[in-house]
């Protein structure tokens, strides 16, 4: 299997294992207290509570509608995860309340919070591989065509007018606050584990053996580098001195291969804010 092939069977996993956590945080924790969450899945738990429609039809529904305006205003620039994570969200929703049985918690206050976490891991593992759930933030691209508002307003305005809509058809302002709980935890662990997972950190090494060390961070890390000449005024002697930038979670691997080749290296690592070009983030501003 080549490394091409494997990438994409691992990312799709991935994101099915996030849209399963998503799913379960709603069905198991919002759906048995009747709480109604923010984007297409919140209009779809209204539905739900309302007529007893799976819920799974209607976020399909709303997304294929949504998906023909978003074609037709932006074109087609909306890849297969799109469309992937809203089929499979879909089949969750519906197929879910049959295995998750009453509330497992009767704790209003915990049940938003844990389905907050669930889903905002699980939203963020879809947007970690590209993907997304589609829903409000296809409505917040179409908006931004042709409004300077930043789509992630358009997303919270969205979201609070739907879980505001909640009070028409459960009629508590217990549970409709109880749905502001769960769209800002949600919020929050989106932001938290994105965060940790595209924190970068800045490495400046000094080390006898750094050639070693550069064929290793550049064949087998990927990542690129700067070799600096230096002199350590302590000693007197000319150093040569890494610089590269790489992922929070690949650090480890690097110092684990650098206590191998020089225990005796000189390691300095920074936490940077962003990191632009190649292997990073594009230059947004």
């Amino acid at each position: 299997m080549s490394s091409k092939v494997f990438n994409k069977i691992r990312s799709y996993t991935v994101m099915v294992i996030g849209m399963a956590l998503y799913a379960f945080g709603i069905t198991a924790f919002l759906i048995p207290l009747k709480i109604a969450g923010g984007g297409v899945t919140g209009i779809s738990m209204l539905v739900y509570y309302a007529t007893g429609f799976g819920m799974g039809y209607t976020y399909f529904i709303i997304n294929i509608f949504l998906l023909a305006l978003a074609i037709k205003v932006l074109g087609a620039s909306f890849g297969l995860k799109t469309v992937f994570s809203m089929v499979v969200i879909g089949i969750l929703l519906n197929v879910m309340p049959y295995f998750v049985k009453g509330p497992i918690l009767n704790d209003m206050f915990l049940s938003a919070v844990l389905s907050g976490i669930l889903g905002g891991v699980g939203i963020g593992l879809i947007f970690n591989e590209g993907g997304s759930t589609g829903g409000t933030d296809i409505i917040a691209m179409i908006i931004n065509k042709y409004r300077n508002i930043s789509p992630g307003r358009i997303i919270m305005y969205c979201d609070v007018i739907i879980i505001a809509s909640s009070f028409l058809v459960l009629r508590s302002a217990e549970k409709l606050v109880y749905g502001y709980v769960s769209m800002w935890v949600v919020a929050y662990s989106i932001d938290a584990f994105l965060t940790g997972a595209q924190q970068s950190v800045q490495l400046f090494i000094v080390s006898e053996k750094y050639e070693s060390i550069a064929d290793f961070i550049n064949n087998e890390s990927r990542r690129g580098l700067t070799i600096f000449d230096g002199t350590g005024w302590y000693t007197r002697q000319n150093v040569k001195v890494i610089m590269t930038v790489v992922r929070k979670r690949e650090s480890p691997e690097i110092f684990r291969k650098i206590k191998e080749l020089d225990p005796n290296a000189f390691i300095s690592l920074n936490s940077v804010m962003g990191v632009y070009g190649k292997g990073f983030d594009q230059i947004k501003y």
